[in-house]
């Protein structure tokens, strides 16, 4: 029997330092919850990190069963972010793409 691997997705996304709590809290509302709320998520994370300038970086990673779950959240093009419609106000810079890995045990 082979052992299935998770897959994790990430993205990330820049918004302004006196920004990230309100951010923080849409991501949650939205994406989080779409993640958590899809048949196949595993469980799913959000992480900041302050880059000193003003600016900080947010990083969303959530573990799957499969490519085929991802899609049902994401739709076909499995490396297309998902955005939500305040996005714009937040996000100076942003990932259009994903990135997808193999979780090694």
């Amino acid at each position: 029997m082979t052992e299935q691997r998770a897959v994790v997705r990430m993205w990330t996304g820049v918004v302004r330092t006196e920004d990230r709590d309100a951010y923080v809290n849409y991501i949650e509302r939205t994406g989080m919850d779409a993640y958590r709320a899809t048949k196949g998520n595993l469980d799913a994370w959000l992480l900041t990190r302050d880059l000193g300038d003003g600016r900080t970086e947010v990083t969303t990673v959530s573990r799957w069963e499969s490519l085929e779950a991802i899609a049902e959240f994401a739709g076909p093009d499995l490396e297309r972010a998902v955005f939500y419609p305040e996005d714009d106000r937040y996000l100076v810079e942003r990932d259009n793409r994903v990135r997808h890995y193999a979780q090694q045990t």
